[in-house]
């Protein structure tokens, strides 16, 4: 009996002992605290920035027409071929015109008769041998004849089929002998060589709009292909339902690679300047209000604290900071919602945007403590 009970309080000694050593480390994990929260976070840096405005256009030729016959007449003769480059003044299609030949050459013969009639009278009149009715009256038949074959050079002339300007024709619609009549189109031509391009822009931008302002297009049809133009004119109106105006765009087509029909999507770049920018991934938003949380160095670790930000304009990933921040401070980006003002955290890594967000979460080098950007 005696040597059970000296068993038994031996071992409600390690149990007394065993709960005053678990009462002293349970102690000390209250005093010590949670373990410091780990973080990404971004330095506030000074970058280029420009703004810019997205719009949608379709592209027109600097010149376009459709050519079509404005007489009805037969097809005597075709000078061109689908998609030729053709010259200002070149004849692209003839009408059959025989009988105004003739009527010209009888026109003209006319014109040399009255010439003659008139100056003979004219001779006669100095003379005083003819009378001044007369050589009114051979004069208005001169003038007559002269306007006759004027007139009838205008209905040859309506007969050949020219080119207005230099450009690109399109498909040819008719055939030779083919008989045509007014309206009936021919071919189209294009002035290529510059693009026109009209964008409908919201009107809360027109302050920052001018001519020669200068921007980029692309279209589908050449992938990240990036077209350089600028700002050639703005409207006079401001669209009073869409409250937008109409901006128009030059992009010039040195290798012809850009067509009318084509649709564009342009960026309009104005305001370049240098300002403070920061990823979106840090920015808080609560109703028209922002804020960030700034990782202020206390001794070997950091500190959460709330600043609230005037925010500018973004651009992909980025937003620029008008105020609230200074160049080199740090911003938390990654953690956000695992954090509260003032409590310590441990920063993990620094975002540069250069490294991918999984190389990042298993880096464990220490991020030094000073708001240097170097």
């Amino acid at each position: 009996m005696q040597h059970n009970r000296e068993a038994r309080g031996r071992r409600l000694g390690w149990v007394a002992m065993l709960g005053l050593l678990h009462g002293l480390l349970h102690g000390a994990a209250i005093a010590a605290g949670p373990p410091p929260t780990p973080v990404i976070v971004s330095r506030v840096a000074e970058l280029p920035f420009e703004d810019r405005i997205e719009a949608l256009g379709t592209l027109r030729a600097n010149e376009s027409i459709t050519l079509t016959a404005s007489v009805t007449e037969t097809v005597s003769g075709l000078h061109f071929d689908d998609g030729d480059r053709v010259a200002a003044a070149q004849v692209l299609a003839e009408m059959t015109s025989a009988e105004e030949q003739a009527l010209l050459k009888e026109a003209r013969a006319l014109v040399d008769e009255a010439q003659r009639q008139y100056r003979r009278v004219q001779s006669l009149a100095k003379q005083g041998t003819a009378a001044a009715s007369l050589l009114d009256q051979r004069r208005r038949e001169w003038q007559t004849a002269r306007a006759r074959v004027v007139a009838i050079e205008s209905r040859l002339s309506d007969r050949l089929i020219k080119a207005p300007f230099d450009g690109v024709v399109g498909l040819r619609n008719i055939s030779l002998g083919a008989l045509v009549e007014p309206g009936d189109v021919i071919t189209t031509l294009d002035d290529d060589s510059v693009m026109k391009l009209d964008l409908s822009v919201p009107a809360v931008y027109l302050a920052g709009l001018r001519s020669g302002l200068g921007l980029v297009a692309t279209t589908r049809a050449f992938g990240r292909r990036e077209f350089s133009g600028e700002v050639h004119s703005i409207d006079s109106r401001v669209d009073p339902i869409t409250r937008s105006v109409i901006v128009r765009v030059l992009l010039p087509n040195a290798d012809r690679l850009l067509k009318p029909g084509m649709l564009m999507q342009v960026s309009l770049r104005k305001d370049p300047r240098r300002t403070l920018m920061i990823p979106e991934a840090a920015l808080l938003s609560k109703g028209r209000g922002h804020s960030v949380l700034v990782a202020m160095p206390d001794g070997d670790l950091h500190r959460v604290e709330t600043r609230p930000v005037q925010i500018g304009a973004r651009r992909p990933g980025e937003v620029e900071i008008l105020d609230g921040l200074i160049e080199g401070e740090l911003v938390i980006t990654h953690g956000t919602l695992r954090v509260r003002p003032g409590q310590a955290i441990e920063v993990r890594a620094i975002d540069n945007g250069e490294r991918p967000l999984r190389e990042l979460l298993g880096s464990t080098a220490p991020a030094p403590m000073t708001g240097s950007t170097e």
